[in-house]
């Protein structure tokens, strides 16, 4: 039972995944606030139950009137660029963004006297693991900014835990996807694979392509472990009390069962009905064939599990929320 229900700042919450956190906790009866920069967030994403900041997390003036205004008791942390391929290309911009802004996200924390975060990470700090299902104790070793960033803003918390007692819970995401009423997974430019497929069945564009169909999997395409949002979000909403009993915790968010971009595929054209033209392409560099997580952690320690899940709920929140798309957050 989620019985605390404090002032909370999310920040990245006009995204995807921040946005579905305001969502939830402003259903719950949540007081939030919302800093966003509007980089990759969008303005009519913003929840009008909450108090909204147009900013960088880093601009530690803003933060300062933040946690001055509001009496913050958890900091949420969506914000950061995700974007693999421009990770590689342009680091710099991944570290300032990613790790220079959190850090001084923490020092505004700390100088206002807030010492709990909840940490959006990634199964991209495992890199390609040496064994799969992935649990925590995989080693984190990232192939790309991306990961990179993600591991090293993990690290300077655990640092700030041991010398200023800061708490904090880390989720590492595997495939984040789905839709709510209010919210659909949207990105410019898109790169992920479930809004991709829709947009081929849709005709907003002209084909999916498949990126190698030689991997070790059943069908030879890359397998991958995908969750819903509203599954992703109980977890954080757990964790808010959980923080109470257990200052210092990371946990992987998954279902534990990968399924392959030729089953996302047909799991699409079965929902929709209509053909999805695909193209077959090359592998891309630094794909694994399946990336599975264990997450028996968290549903042993949060009392967590993911009810809307399975690839059928997935594609079936997708196509609603394509038929009837979000608007405005009321």
């Amino acid at each position: 039972m989620i019985t605390n229900m404090g002032k909370y700042l999310v920040t990245g919450g006009a995204g995807y995944i921040g946005g579905v956190c305001v969502e939830e906790m402003i259903k719950r009866g949540d007081s939030v606030v919302i800093v966003d920069n509007l980089s990759t967030g969008r303005k009519e994403n913003v929840h009008q139950g909450a108090v909204f900041y147009q900013g960088d997390v880093g601009d530690m003036r803003l933060m300062d009137k933040v946690f001055t205004e509001h009496q913050v008791e958890v900091v949420l942390h969506f914000a950061a660029l995700a974007l693999v391929g421009e990770s590689v290309k342009d680091p710099g911009k991944y570290f300032q963004n990613n790790l220079a802004q959190g850090l001084n996200l923490l020092d505004s924390m700390r100088r206002n006297g807030v010492d709990k975060i909840i940490f959006s990470s990634t199964c991209a700090t495992y890199g390609i693991p040496e064994k799969v299902p992935m649990d925590e104790a995989t080693p984190q070793k990232p192939i790309n900014a991306y990961g990179e960033s993600k591991l090293m803003l993990e690290k300077v918390i655990k640092w700030y835990h041991s010398a200023y007692s800061m708490k904090y819970t880390f989720f590492r995401y595997f495939n984040a996807c789905g839709a709510t009423s209010q919210s659909l997974e949207m990105h410019e430019p898109e790169t992920h694979l479930i809004p991709l497929v829709f947009d081929a069945a849709t005709e907003k564009r002209k084909n999916i392509t498949v990126f190698g169909t030689d991997y070790k999997t059943p069908d030879g395409t890359c397998r991958r472990d995908y969750i819903h949002v509203l599954d992703l979000i109980d977890a954080h909403l757990r964790a808010i009390d959980y923080m109470n009993q257990s200052f210092a915790n990371e946990f992987n968010l998954g279902t534990g069962k990968g399924y392959s971009v030729m089953e996302v595929i047909e799991a699409v054209k079965k929902v929709t009905g209509k053909d999805i033209p695909m193209v077959l392409g090359e592998r891309r560099p630094g794909d694994p064939d399946s990336l599975v997580a264990k997450a028996d952690k968290a549903m042993n320690e949060l009392g967590w599990q993911p009810t809307h899940s399975s690839l059928d709920q997935i594609v079936e929140s997708v196509w609603k929320a394509v038929q009837s798309p979000p608007k405005n957050k009321a």
